[in-house]
């Protein structure tokens, strides 16, 4: 069996190491633009902001490691063209711009995505970068060296953290989105707020429900960007503006989503039955709302990727969808959220309600007790989960994963109230918060008052 794999990031590095694991006598040819594999770019906060040293541990693969493995890796070979049918493709060497063609039996898709590049004027101008690769995280590194002022654009994950390590390293950030609030698609504004004003008590310029419209510069290197609201002077732009699926040369060939996302069934299987595909390129299965969707982390792509492996001969193992599941820590808040927001819920035409508890996560007999905030959103009819929301100051994450197992199997807010969970004082209480967070959801019951004659 011959099999060609176009990129080895998340997911590709999976399906090539699983692939070549269960087929040992497959033949495996991998091909990649960049010079490196496997790069955690969820970790460039952490590099840029010094927290990470040595940025070797942010690759958790090489291609010696796929050489080991019996894979004909070809670094630094671009996919010119793709014909799904005759299952030819036609590579370039990037080095020595030779062309050549290949054929496959199995074509596994993971080409990733890459970030928006909105189309405006003055974005060719030195010091606008983009946040995605580890060339990428380099350039950001030394272009901050010799920056001031850093004005990011794109209040998602990615750039929050990037405001936060910034402004640690002593430089003066403003953050830019044209939504009124930062993380909107991820928590609901009682969570939000608490992160801007985290932002503001450092100093950092929230220009928030404001559009980019241009970029003005001096001797071609920026110098202020321009909205629909004003104008902020900087020494240098990051671009997190969010996503597009790299799926351009598949146009046509196999079935996509609107936005170039492809569309896969639960073995991994696109459209053409020797074509596979997973990560960042694909469109996933979303289990609050029963809907194929882009939802472009790292976890969904390890997973993908090591289902078209076991997928890849025989359908064996099909995947089981994904609540969007997710966490982030900003200064002393430790969040997490999994499945839809309640505003999400509603712009889903959903009728749901939702419960929010403020409670201290273990007793208050104990040297120390944050508090935890929790919020769990569920339909009004069925009373099934379909998402919640967590921010503390002492790390209590986990309890999403929890919740995002609860949505995954469907469960109810009913039966959250009375789930059993372990108690000890170090880490809980009695009930713990996940309990009580449903306890305070329960509906009162009817009951009929006896009538004395």
């Amino acid at each position: 069996m011959k099999v060609a794999v176009i990129g080895c990031t998340h997911a590709g590095t999976s399906a090539i190491v699983n692939t070549a694991k269960l087929y040992p006598d497959a033949q495996i040819t991998v091909y990649e633009r960049n010079d490196n594999i496997s790069f955690l770019s969820c970790g460039i906060a952490l590099y840029v902001g010094g927290v990470v040293k040595d940025p070797d541990g942010l690759f958790y693969s090489s291609p010696e490691k796929l050489e080991e493995l019996g894979v004909d890796t070809k670094m630094r070979h671009e996919i010119v063209s793709v014909d799904t049918d005759r299952k030819t493709l036609k590579v370039r060497n990037l080095v020595t711009s030779e062309t050549f063609d290949d054929t496959y039996d199995k074509l596994i898709i993971t080409t990733g995505s890459w970030p928006i590049v909105p189309k405006l004027e003055g974005i060719d101008l030195d010091n606008i970068l983009l946040s995605k690769n580890y060339r990428h995280s380099n350039t950001i590194i030394e272009k901050a060296r010799h920056a001031k002022h850093i004005t990011v654009v794109g209040a998602g994950y990615i750039g929050v953290e990037l405001v936060e390590a910034f402004q640690q390293n002593g430089k003066q950030v403003t953050l830019i989105d044209s939504a009124d609030r930062i993380l909107n698609k991820y928590l609901d504004r009682e969570f939000s707020d608490q992160i801007e004003n985290s932002f503001r008590e450092k100093g950092i310029e929230l220009a928030l429900g404001q559009t980019v419209t241009s970029f003005q510069g001096e001797e071609g290197k920026v110098n202020k960007v321009i909205t629909d609201k004003g104008e902020i002077q900087t020494d240098l732009v990051i671009l997190c503006i969010g996503f597009r699926p790299n799926t351009g040369l598949f146009k046509g060939q196999v079935d996509m989503l609107d936005n170039g996302a492809i569309v896969v069934n639960s073995y991994m299987q696109t459209s053409k039955p020797d074509v596979y595909a997973a990560g960042d390129c694909c469109s996933v299965l979303y289990n609050p709302t029963g809907k194929m969707m882009y939802i472009p982390l790292a976890t969904n792509a390890v997973r993908m990727g090591t289902l078209v492996a076991r997928n890849l001969v025989k359908h064996t193992t099909p995947y089981m969808g994904t609540q969007g599941t997710s966490g982030l820590k900003i200064y002393e808040h430790n969040i997490a959220s999994t499945g839809l927001t309640e505003g999400a819920a509603k712009d889903e035409g959903l009728q749901v309600e939702a419960v929010t508890i403020t409670d201290h996560y273990r007793p208050e007999f104990m040297p120390t007790s944050e508090s935890v905030t929790l919020k769990v959103v569920y339909e009004t009819e069925t009373r099934r989960v379909i998402g919640a929301q967590v921010i503390s100051k002492a790390d209590l994450t986990q309890s999403i994963n929890t919740l995002s197992v609860c949505i995954q199997n469907r469960m109810t807010i009913d039966q959250l109230a009375f789930i059993d969970f372990f108690f000890q004082p170090h880490y809980n209480k009695p009930w713990n918060f996940l309990n009580t967070a449903g306890l305070q959801a329960l509906p009162e019951i009817q009951t009929e008052t006896p009538v004395h004659v």
